[in-house]
């Protein structure tokens, strides 16, 4: 790689490949200008499609550490940069997809684990975060309202008897 702005373009690639939570790389050959377009508004602010060169994309993956996308640079590639929430870039992905078929989920990577396409539809079912932490404290708030009653219970049930058995020793006192 003689030439500095390959070498540049290699740098910033790694870099993006390095801050990034995952990368989804895609074929979109067959796709307009316009859709392009829509879907990068699609994929969230949180992600960045890159229509890229394999062979320098392939040595700024190799240079992050990311070896296992090596066999999916072919043909025209685009790739997704996420940085936040890869569940909700995922879902733009793929419903994208599903209105232009000219888009092709090829795989990717979250977390240094990579992924096939099949696993990012997959992904891109899952709730978002943010839907998942609230079930996940409503559960936490249930047990401890069913903890409280519980607790509240002992006392109130206590409470009902000492009454009953005043009520029946006054009964058995008035009737003698």
């Amino acid at each position: 790689m003689a030439r500095p702005d390959k070498a540049a373009a290699v740098a910033e690639l790694a870099d993006q490949f390095r801050s990034s939570n995952a990368a989804v790389l895609t074929e979109y050959r067959g796709l307009t200008v316009a859709q392009l377009k829509t879907l990068r508004r699609s994929l969230g602010e949180n992600a960045q499609y890159a229509v890229v060169k394999n062979t320098l994309t392939k040595i700024a993956a190799n240079e992050a550490g990311i070896t296992s996308l090596d066999d999916q640079f072919t043909g025209p590639t685009a790739v997704a940069f996420i940085t936040g929430d890869p569940v909700e870039s995922a879902k733009g992905l793929r419903d994208f997809a599903k209105e232009n078929p000219n888009l092709i989920i090829k795989g990717g990577v979250l977390d240094g684990k990579a992924l096939s396409a099949d696993e990012i539809k997959k992904l891109a079912d899952l709730e978002s975060r943010e839907v998942l932490l609230s079930k996940l404290a409503g559960a936490f708030k249930g047990k401890q309202s069913q903890t409280a009653s519980l607790f509240q219970a002992l006392p109130s049930k206590f409470v009902r008897t000492a009454e009953a058995l005043r009520v029946k020793l006054e009964e058995q006192g008035g009737a003698e």
